[in-house]
Order: C-alpha cells, then sequence, then structure tokens
C-alpha cells in the first residue's frame, strides 16, 4: 500500500507593517474615498474571469495541444472509475518515443523494484501536484497580491513619511512666518511710536520757536508795522502759545517762555494803542482846525465829525478788535491799555462835540419854550446824537459799554440841566403826563432784536498752523444795541415822580376834603335834568385833558355829567396816571384814590338821607316822618356799581391782559347772582357771591366797594318795603286795642286797603326812582324780586297776627299766591312803562 505524499505547505511569514502616525482606513472607507473608475473595473472583473479558468499545467497536456493551450493529463482508466492512478501501460515504440519526451519518462529502463518505487513515487508525486495545481496556482496569486498590497503599503507608508515630513517643515516654515511676521509688527509699532513721538516733540516745539520770530518781527521799527498783514498773525499765535504754556507749566522753562510771550503780548498791544491815539489825535487836530473856520455848513459839520471818523475806523477797528479781544483773554495785563484807548476816544469826541451841543440847546431856549415842545425837540435831538454816536463808537470798538453809557450821559446832562428844574415846578398834571408821553414814544422803539442771527453776536479769526491745518478761535460781542431808555429813564423819573406827587395832592385836596355844594348834592334833580336833556349827556369835560384812556371809559352809566364831583376826580386822575407810572405805583396810588372816594360817596350818600321832605300818615294816629333816604341809599348804589367798574377794569389791567375789553354788564349780572341766592339775612345777604363778612380783611379796597354795595342794597330792599307795609307792622308790633270782633275786622280790611294802595302809589314810586338812578331794567328787576320777597314775608306776618287776634278775618286777605301776582303786575308794569 502506497501513501500519498502530501506536498509541504508554504509557510505565510507575517508581515509587519508600520504602525501609521495616523488612524488606519478600511477597505470599505477606502472604496468609498477613492472610487475606481469603470476601466478599472473592467480590467478587474477581466484578471478575476481568467483566474478562475486556468489551465492544467504544460507537462500533463498532449503533445498534439501543447502547442496550443494546456489541459488535464491523460490517465488510464482500469476497470472504471478509481481513485488511484493506473500505471503506465508498456508503450509502444512510438509511445516510448514519446514517452522519453515527458519528464516523467525514466531515463532508464527500470530494472530493480526500488527503481520503480521510485518511479513510482514521482508519478504519484507528480499526480498528487497536478490535482492540487489549482490551489498552488491561487495561492501564487494570493501570494502576489499580498506582495502587492505590502508594496503599495509600503509606498503609501513612505508617502504618509513624506507628507508627515512636509506638514511639519509647512509648520516650522509657518511658526517662523509668523515669528517673522511678529517681529515686522513690533518693528512697525515702534516706527509709527517714533513718528508720533516726533511729531508731538515738533509740534511742541513749534510753540518755544515762535518766541524767536515773534520778537524778531517786534523789533522792527516804526509804526506802520501794525499794518503788515504778518502782525495779526503773530498776535494770535502769540496768544496760542500763552495759552499753551499756561496748560503745560511741567514743560522745562515753560514759566520763562510764557513771561516772555506775556512781554510780546504787551508790547504789541502797546504798538497798537500808540498807532490809535496818534491817529486820533491827528485827526482830532485837523477836523478842529476845519470846524473853527467860518461858514461851516451842518452837512459839512456832520461829514468832518462822523464820515471822517468813519474812514479812519476802517484801518483802525481790526487791530482795535484784536485788541479787545486780546483784553478779555488777559485783563489783567492788557485792560489798562485798553482803557487808555477808550479815555482818548471819548475826549477826542467830547473836544469836538461840545460847543456843538450847547449851541444846540441854546437854540432851543429852554427858559421861553413849552415844557412839552422843549422835552420832544430836546430828547429827539439827544436820541439821534447818542444814536450817531454808538454807531461811530461801535465802528471802532466793540466792549466798553458802562463808558460808552457814562460818555452819553454826560452829553445827555447839558439838557437835563435844564430841563429838570421845569419838570419839578410844573404844577399842571396834563403837562407832567404830554413830558411822560414824549418820553416814552422816544423809548418805544428801544426793543432788543430777538430775531437777530447767534453769527452777528460772536467773531471767528482763523489763522494756518505750520502743518497746513486751520485753527480758529471764537470770541463774543460784547456790545450790544443802543438802549435809549437808559439814557431817558433819569428824566422820565423826574417826570413820573412829580406827577405822582402832584395826584396825591389833588387827591387830598379835591376828593378826600373836597366840600360838596347844593347842586352837586341835588339828585333826584340832576338825574331828571339829564333825562329830560339827553343830548347834554356825554363824556366828561375835563379840566386840563380831555383824552382819557378807554379803560376808564365806563359805558354802562353814560351820563357822566352826573357823577358825583369825587367820582369824576378820581377816574380823571387814575387815567392821567395809569400809563405813565410804574404798575407797583399805580396799583398803590389807584387803591387810595378808590379808597377815599368811596368814603367821600358814602358821606355825600349820608347828607343826602338827611334832607326832610314831607309827613304822610297811615292808619290811625301812626305817622312817621319820611326823608330823602331811598335818594341817598340809591345814590350810593348808583356810585358805587360805577366806582366797582372802574376797580373791575384796573384787575385787568394789573393781569396783564392785553385785550382790553370790559363787560361792561359785567357788574349788573353780577349784582343779579348775588341778590338771586340772597337770603335778607344779616351779614348773608353776598354771601353766595364769596363777599367777606364783617370783620374780614375790610381795608382791601375792593372788598370794601363790596362791602358797602351789599349794604347800600340791603337800605333799598327794607326802604322800599318799608313804604308799603309800615302800618302792618306798626299794627302787628303795638299788640291789639279793642276786643270788639267787628271792629277789628274794620281794622283789618282798613289796613289791608291801605296796604293795597300803598303798593299802588309807593311801590311804583320806588320802582321809577330805581329805574331813574340804576336806568338798567334788570338791575332795577334784581332789587324789586327781593323787595317782594319781604313784603310777601311781611304780609304772612299780618295774616298769621290777624289769624291769631280775630279767627275768620284772615279769610278776607289776599292768598300767598295772590299777593306774589299783585305786586308782580305793579312792579312789572312800572318797569315796563
Amino acid at each position: 500500500m502506497t501513501s500519498t505524499r502530501v506536498p509541504p505547505r508554504r509557510i505565510q511569514t507575517q508581515i509587519l507593517v508600520p504602525t501609521p502616525s495616523k488612524p488606519t482606513i478600511s477597505v470599505e472607507e477606502w472604496e468609498a474615498k477613492a472610487p475606481l473608475l469603470d476601466s478599472a473595473m473592467k480590467s478587474i472583473n477581466t484578471i478575476k474571469a481568467a483566474s478562475e479558468n486556468r489551465p492544467l499545467p504544460p507537462k500533463f497536456l498532449p503533445d498534439d495541444v501543447l502547442s496550443s493551450r494546456p489541459s488535464t493529463p491523460t490517465v488510464r482508466k482500469l476497470g472504471g472509475p478509481s481513485s488511484r492512478p493506473g500505471t503506465p501501460s508498456i508503450s509502444t515504440p512510438t509511445t516510448t518515443r514519446n514517452a522519453a519526451l515527458h519528464v516523467l519518462h525514466p531515463k532508464q529502463p527500470i530494472q530493480t523494484p526500488q527503481q520503480f518505487y521510485d518511479w513510482f513515487a514521482l508519478i504519484d508525486q507528480s499526480v498528487a501536484r497536478s490535482q492540487e495545481s489549482h490551489f498552488h496556482a491561487h495561492l501564487e496569486t494570493v501570494t502576489s497580491h499580498v506582495e502587492m498590497c505590502d508594496a503599495v503599503l509600503e509606498r503609501i507608508e513612505l508617502l504618509e513619511k513624506e507628507v508627515t515630513d512636509m506638514l511639519e517643515g509647512w509648520r516650522g516654515v509657518e511658526e517662523s512666518g509668523k515669528s517673522l511676521k511678529d517681529a515686522c509688527e513690533r518693528l512697525l509699532v515702534e516706527k509709527d511710536r517714533l513718528i508720533e513721538m516726533t511729531e508731538a516733540i515738533g509740534q511742541h516745539l513749534q510753540y518755544f520757536q515762535e518766541l524767536e520770530s515773534a520778537t524778531r518781527m517786534l523789533n522792527h521799527p516804526g509804526e506802520s508795522l501794525v499794518l503788515q498783514v504778518d502782525f495779526l498773525y503773530m498776535v494770535e499765535r502769540v496768544d496760542l502759545c500763552i495759552d499753551y504754556f499756561k496748560q503745560h507749566r511741567n514743560f522745562r522753562e515753560s514759566d520763562l517762555y510764557l513771561l516772555r510771550f506775556q512781554q510780546c503780548m504787551t508790547r504789541a498791544m502797546t504798538l497798537i494803542k500808540m498807532y490809535f491815539v496818534g491817529s486820533l489825535r491827528a485827526l482830532t487836530t485837523d477836523i478842529s482846525r476845519r470846524l473853527s473856520e467860518k461858514d461851516v455848513s451842518a452837512t459839512a459839520q456832520h461829514h468832518l465829525l462822523y464820515t471822517r471818523f468813519m474812514s479812519v475806523s476802517s484801518q483802525v477797528a481790526p487791530l482795535l478788535g484784536e485788541f479787545e479781544r486780546r483784553v478779555q483773554v488777559h485783563p489783567d495785563e492788557l485792560s489798562t491799555l485798553l482803557a487808555e484807548c477808550h479815555t482818548a476816544y471819548f475826549t477826542a469826541r467830547k473836544s469836538l462835540l461840545v460847543n456843538r451841543l450847547i449851541n444846540e440847546i441854546k437854540g432851543l431856549d429852554p427858559a421861553r419854550t413849552e415844557l412839552v415842545e422843549l422835552t420832544r425837540t430836546g430828547c429827539s435831538y439827544l436820541k439821534q446824537l447818542c444814536t450817531d454816536e454808538f454807531e461811530l463808537f461801535s465802528a471802532f470798538f466793540s466792549t466798553g459799554e458802562t463808558l460808552l453809557y457814562q460818555y452819553l450821559e454826560n452829553l445827555c446832562d447839558y439838557l437835563y440841566d435844564d430841563l429838570r428844574p421845569r419838570i419839578l415846578h410844573e404844577p399842571r398834571i396834563s403837562v407832567l403826563c404830554d413830558v411822560c408821553t414824549v418820553i416814552q414814544a422816544l423809548m418805544v422803539l428801544d426793543v432788543p432784536n430777538v430775531e437777530s442771527d447767534d453769527d452777528e453776536d460772536e467773531s471767528i479769526s482763523k489763522f494756518e498752523d505750520e502743518d497746513g491745518s486751520i485753527t480758529s478761535r471764537r470770541w463774543p460781542k460784547v456790545l450790544g444795541k443802543l438802549h435809549i431808555s437808559r439814557l431817558l429813564q433819569m428824566v422820565l423819573q423826574d417826570a413820573q415822580t412829580r406827577l405822582f406827587f402832584k395826584a396825591q395832592s389833588i387827591i387830598q385836596a379835591e376828593i378826600r376834603y373836597y366840600v360838596p355844594k347844593t347842586e352837586d348834592l341835588a339828585y333826584p334833580e340832576k338825574l331828571v335834568a339829564a333825562t329830560k336833556n339827553p343830548l347834554s349827556s356825554g363824556s366828561l369835560q375835563y379840566p386840563e385833558k380831555e383824552n382819557v384812556s378807554q379803560i376808564f371809559q365806563v359805558k354802562s352809566l353814560d351820563k357822566q355829567e352826573t357823577w358825583y364831583p369825587t367820582l369824576q376826580k378820581t377816574l380823571w386822575v387814575l387815567s392821567q396816571l395809569h400809563d405813565f407810572v410804574k404798575p407797583a405805583i399805580f396799583e398803590d396810588i389807584a387803591q387810595e384814590a378808590i379808597n377815599i372816594c368811596r368814603q367821600s360817596l358814602v358821606s355825600a350818600a349820608d347828607t343826602i338821607k338827611g334832607v326832610k321832605t314831607n309827613v304822610i300818615s297811615q292808619g290811625q294816629g301812626s305817622s312817621y316822618a319820611t326823608s330823602k333816604t331811598l335818594d341817598g341809599e340809591l345814590f350810593l348804589v348808583r356810585h358805587l356799581l360805577i366806582l366797582k367798574e372802574v376797580t373791575q377794569n384796573l384787575d385787568l389791567v394789573s393781569r396783564d391782559d392785553t385785550s382790553r375789553t370790559v363787560n361792561l354788564s359785567a357788574v349788573t349780572e353780577t349784582l343779579a347772582s348775588m341778590l338771586g341766592r340772597a337770603t335778607l339775612l344779616p351779614n348773608s345777604l353776598f354771601a353766595s357771591l364769596g363777599m367777606p363778612r364783617g370783620g374780614e380783611n375790610m381795608g382791601d379796597v375792593k372788598l370794601g366797594i363790596d362791602q358797602e354795595v351789599k349794604k347800600a342794597c340791603e337800605d333799598v330792599i327794607f326802604g322800599c318795603a318799608n313804604l308799603v307795609c309800615a302800618g302792618m307792622r306798626h299794627w302787628i308790633d303795638t299788640g291789639p286795642t279793642n276786643t270788639n270782633q267787628q271792629t277789628s275786622s274794620a281794622n283789618v280790611a282798613s289796613l289791608d286797603e291801605s296796604f293795597k294802595m300803598g303798593c299802588h302809589r309807593d311801590l311804583r314810586a320806588s320802582v321809577a326812582r330805581m329805574r331813574l338812578y340804576l336806568e338798567d331794567d334788570r338791575t332795577v328787576l334784581v332789587l324789586l324780586s327781593h323787595v317782594q320777597e319781604k313784603i310777601v314775608d311781611e304780609y304772612v306776618d299780618f295774616r298769621q297776627a290777624v289769624s291769631e287776634r280775630s279767627k275768620g278775618s284772615e279769610a278776607s286777605l289776599m292768598s300767598i299766591q295772590e299777593l306774589k301776582g299783585f305786586l308782580k303786575n305793579i312792579c312789572e308794569d312800572e318797569v315796563h312803562a
């Protein structure tokens, strides 16, 4: 039994692949990241198909097919299929010849068994090898693939190493470049810092170097230095250097340079002052010589005094403007020099104007000219003169307003010295009012221009630095416009003071201590005469002035000639003072005048009440003396209502009401409102109006008038009711005198009849008297409504007393509703008659 020898397997050695520096990827990830093209896929499929149909080795192929392709060896079949190969047959000479050509054919004839065994082992090995040939071929293919993959891996590792080296090199280059970049940036920053430091040093050095150029310019002789173009530029630079060194006292030698620059500034301003004073003196000398000549016309004088000065100002004004601006910044060092310029200017102008001003005032003839005309002409001339002087001064200077007004006030004093004594000794109040009117008319246009541009109140100076930049400085203009009121205020105050004292003397003499004449108290005769002759009615005819302020034109009662004289005088005095004294002073004197007038009206009403008239008998044995009490009460109500209307107009003035439109029926409506809610109880008649009760602040003028109106209206109401109800009230107060029922009923009937007759006679007369005094039907109806209420109350008391003393007798009396209708018919018939 022979055993088949198995060829030794090839031991594969594991290839140690160095661990890559980066994480390995799988075949799937490789295929996903590196997909093959179609041509590559076709090549792989072709190789795969070819490897699956691998042919037999050539040594096992027949001779006839050796030239074409290999095939499987032919094996003799002995008795059917068998797993063992058969023994080779005895070959024919032809086959022997062919077998000799085969590799397995023995080279020597087999002679011994050992040779046969050896040959058989060779055949067996060949058969075994032929059966495992496709495995070996596949193993070789796999081995070749593995070797190729190993080569690819080695190549990849080499590439990875090269890429890693390249990355490390790139990083090194990047780090080196970043270091170089940082170093370059540091160099650039250092360069910028050095440039800025150089520029800063250069800017600081400019202020130090400016001293040399300023000193060199100021050392040039000659007065024309200030007219050079570079002079003002140098002054501006010196001013900036002074400010700079004041702000940088920590610099070395800054105090020394500051002192030297201040000296340069003082020296420059001194040159401007010397040039201005010299030019002013030369101009003043020339103008004085020309004015001293004969036959110099007014036009020529104006030309010499103003036009010539204006021509000089165009050359000097820029220098003086810079001078004034520097004085605002450095007042301690330069204010004295500017004051010398102002003094020189005012001295020159005064020397030229005083003689001309004195001659003009003498031409006005202050001793003979009327005060009003002198005030109008003289103040107008002074206003024009001061305006011209102010404009001329403004052409030279923009500061020195206080000195300018002092100079203008000195010029005005030449006229005021003649005008003030005339004002202080003027006895006519109308003339004083006209003087105030003239002065106020000259001052009325003295209103500041609120629409002026803000740029006009400032000036800007610019200069160019060495580096080409422009530096500007803003300087405020101090001098504004001329306020003529400051110059005329003294004369106006003198006139107002004289007017005030004159008004006080009139109030005391013609109102407080006025002694009434018989015709002044002739009421109601004056009213009746004015009613019969309506054409004589008109406005008040004042002895000194006819035009009265519209605020004091009381239109509710136009028959002003029927007023009591103290009321006329009060209205006239207040109308004179209203527009010419200060509001606070006017308020004080108005309160005093109205209070004194109210007292005079109360005194006049008491005088009228004391005049006896006749005796009227009513009832059995009851009589009482009547007087002009109702006339006095209605006189007081009439004049107090007028005075109250005047105070209401004054209230509008005190509240600065610009319309000055007065509702002249407001007093009547107010009275209707007051009496419409009155209860006719003591101290409560005007409570609903908010008027004070007795004992409250009675010193106030308006409250005093309200209290007097309240009392007068109550007296009128009670007086009218008493004229009708006196008999009934006497019967109630005296009590029963006869117990006889029939006699008592007769007395009641008699009293009722007398009451009705009294209503027809006395109530009608009272209504007519009210209409005569008050003239306004609404006011009369308001008072009559309360008179009716008072009469009704008295009649109710009478009915109650009759019911208590004689039951059943009250049935003959009128009911309350009948009484109200009865009284209403009488009053309305008389009112609308």
